[in-house]
């Protein structure tokens, strides 16, 4: 639970074909940072197998259902290929256009280098937008290396928090 309480839910999704990787602590991190508390769920894509590639699964619509209504979703992904993974990309297909994700979304990307910084602005960013979030400030890169120092994520923080918690105010 956050310091806004029940009235603010936050969410995690991460989609790195590894469960419980570097990519999950940093979102859950940055969720941590941004909001106070927990996140409210946690969506480990790799842990839900072909269910995530079943357009009938009850248990992947639900968790569509979750994410889409929370009021922050920290969306979190490694670089492949100058992107975020197919396997993030086939869940965010399920979310409606437009209408599919109501709240502020976070746009999160680790990568070997600093040739991918761009990324989360250039690939990530725009999806979230499309789907109907609202993405306050700039897209968060963390190399790979620095994923459990703390202050890699510092300057963003600094910059973003600030936003994140007047719009998260407003919510509660």
């Amino acid at each position: 639970m956050s310091e806004y309480g029940d009235a603010v839910r936050t969410a995690v999704v991460v989609g790195n074909p590894k469960a419980a990787s570097r990519t999950l602590s940093a979102a859950t991190h940055v969720a941590r940072e941004l909001t106070g508390g927990e996140p409210d769920l946690v969506v480990d894509l790799a842990t839900l197998g072909p269910a995530v590639l079943d357009g009938g699964s009850s248990e992947v619509t639900e968790l569509v259902a979750q994410v889409g209504g929370a009021d922050l979703v920290v969306v979190a992904s490694p670089t492949y290929k100058g992107t975020y993974t197919g396997l993030l990309k086939v869940f965010l297909d399920r979310f409606a256009g437009g209408t599919g994700l109501r709240g502020l979304a976070v746009p999160l990307l680790l990568g070997a280098g600093p040739g991918h910084a761009l990324a989360p602005e250039l690939t990530l960013r725009p999806v979230l937008t499309e789907l109907g979030a609202t993405v306050p400030g700039r897209g968060l890169f963390v190399l790979d290396s620095q994923y459990g120092d703390p202050g890699a994520y510092e300057p963003w923080l600094e910059a973003t928090r600030p936003v994140v918690r007047g719009l998260l105010q407003a919510v509660a």
